[in-house]
Parts: C-alpha cells; structure tokens; sequence
C-alpha cells in the first residue's frame, strides 16, 4: 500500500506532524509505503484559475507541484492535517488542494455537474487532523469542516476526522497520550478500512 500525508504545517517536529506520524505508526509497523508531505517547504503557488488543466485534466502550473500529482494518484489514502489558522486551514494546505482543482471535470454547458477524476477505477480512503491551541472545538472555525468538505469533493471518502485542542508549543502533543492513542487507532481503522476494500 501507498499512503501520503499532507501537513499543513511547517514544522516537522510540530504537533501536526506528530499526529501524523502516530497515525502512520500501524502502516510502518506493517511495512507499508508512507511520506509526509510538506507543501509550505515546497515552491507551490496558488491555482489561478486559468482553466489550463480543462481539457487535458493536468495543470499547466511548472512548479512543486508537479512531482506531487502521481504521488496523489499512485497513494491508496491521503491523510490531511492542518493547524487552524484565523479559524481555517492553513494557507500552505489550501493552496495545496486549490491545485488539485486539476483532477475536476465539469460539463461543458452546466457546471454545476462534475466528477473527480480521481474516483475512475480506483476507491479512496482519507483520514483528516486537525489542531488548535485554544479549548474549544467551536475555535477551530472551518478546519474540520473544510478539510473534510475539500477531500470528500475530491473522491474520498473520509475514515476519520481527528480534532485536537489546547496545543501550540512544537511537540506539545506528544504529552497527550489520549490524542495519540485515539491517532494511532486512526491509523489502524484506515489500514484495516484499505485491507477489507481489497478483499471484496
């Protein structure tokens, strides 16, 4: 199996990553293929809305992002996490998505019919994080609801959405053994999720 991960985040000692990390725990332990992937350490800009990838269905965008593309469609799951940032995602995770706008076709006379490319042959499994300092999930704003909304548009069908609270020191997290225990059971459900999908 394939799995690639999207932090948000920059740091890649940080809570975000953290998390992650303890999520690909049963797909490491299992020797399945994993990467994290950091879009803000990587030259990626913004989707300008240029309509490029309409016909052709690849963006026409020479940067970062290029390499990132068959590692999205290669991957049997995508985790996402992000920290919440004025109460979203963060700007380095929204760009990456923005730029998967690409894997969309829409009809030529009503947008408001599509598919994501993404789904042809293929079934796909996602898992999302999301991270805020404060104590409230209402502080959280629309990272969950985002993050969820964006990936399940795209094809996939969300395994799990992990909320976490009250963090913002880099590695604070790893003190919280419930969170990482409720992320490590995350994993395992994704991996068993994937294993019962290919045994049909």
């Amino acid at each position: 199996m394939k799995i690639i991960a999207v932090s948000g985040s920059r740091r890649k000692q940080g809570n975000t990553a953290s998390i992650i990390n303890k999520i690909l725990e049963p797909f490491i332990e299992e020797g399945h293929d994993t990467e994290t992937i950091y879009p803000g350490n990587l030259n990626i800009a913004g989707c300008s809305g240029c309509e490029g990838c309409a016909k052709t269905g690849k963006c026409i965008v020479k940067d970062d992002m290029q390499d990132l593309y068959p590692k999205i469609i290669e991957a049997d799951a995508i985790i996402a996490g992000s920290p919440t940032y004025f109460y979203n995602m963060t700007s380095d995770m929204k760009k990456f998505i923005d730029r998967c706008y690409c894997f969309f076709s829409f009809d030529k006379t009503d947008r408001s019919v599509w598919v994501s490319r993404l789904t042809k042959n293929k079934t796909r499994f996602a898992g999302i994080v999301s991270i805020c300092e404060q104590n409230s999930a209402e502080d959280m704003g629309f990272t969950p609801a985002a993050l969820n909304a964006a990936f399940s548009s795209l094809g996939y069908r969300i395994v799990f959405n992990q909320k976490v609270l009250h963090v913002f020191k880099a590695g604070k997290i790893l003190e919280d053994k419930n969170q990482l225990e409720i992320a490590y059971n995350n994993g395992q459900k994704l991996l068993k999720t994937l294993k019962l999908d290919r045994n049909l």
